[in-house]
């Protein structure tokens, strides 16, 4: 019989390194326990520049309001086209794999095969999920992130096609909007986040949120 792992019990956040990272701990290890109170906490896990399993908790931190999301006209006009079909949760695998080899990338990824072993499981315990864009049967693109009560993380996106990541994201919004969500976390603010109308909160602010937000019941499908 195999020993179930005791989950790991972290830090208080706000004693993460001040320096605006955030960088709270190393090591550990990704099972559904552990992913589930890290995202309680207002903690996500990312490999470190050695290649160690980190976990994370920035100072300030990126978010997108839900009735502040940004869509390009451009990017509106195609979603409203139908170019592609969209679901959720049809292709989990399909869409946290296309994120980890997509080929544009070239810096890297950050999905190691641990992490999508943990992500995977995350996603049949019901907490990770994932957004697919289809053309002609195929998958063009997707995001995948995690859902927790009303808070729903961003963690990646991939495309094959031109704005299949992009309409995803934009079906996703749509989605949590209706749903009821009040806490969408995109970690970092760069200037691919930054084009979806992401802003920087103090992370006190953002641990709040993010302990309000975990106690609503919704769910995203």
């Amino acid at each position: 019989m195999t020993k179930k792992r005791p989950t790991i019990r972290f830090p208080d956040p706000e004693i993460a390194d001040p320096d605006g990272e955030g960088l709270l701990g190393v090591g550990g290890w990704i099972d559904v326990d552990t992913l589930e109170a890290a995202y309680r906490a207002g903690i996500f896990p990312w490999p470190s520049q050695e290649g160690l399993l980190a976990w994370w908790s920035p100072d300030p931190r990126a978010v997108i309001e839900l009735d502040e999301f940004h869509v390009a006209r451009r990017l509106a006009r195609t979603f409203r086209q139908g170019r592609f079909e969209l679901s959720i949760d049809r292709d989990f695998t399909g869409v946290i794999e296309g994120c980890a080899t997509a080929p544009y990338r070239t810096e890297g990824t950050w999905i190691t095969p641990e992490m999508l072993a943990g992500y995977k499981a995350f996603h049949q315990a019901g907490f990770a999920h994932s957004v697919e864009a289809w053309q002609d049967g195929k998958l063009a693109g997707g995001v995948y992130g995690v859902a927790i009560g009303g808070m729903f993380a961003a963690e990646s996106m991939f495309f094959r096609a031109p704005d299949a990541a992009k309409v995803a994201l934009v079906y996703l919004v749509e989605r949590l909007r209706a749903c009821g969500f009040t806490l969408f976390d995109v970690q970092q603010h760069n200037p691919n986040t930054a084009r979806f109308g992401a802003k920087e909160i103090p992370r006190k602010q953002f641990l709040r949120r993010v302990e309000e937000a975990v106690r609503l019941k919704v769910r995203l499908n």
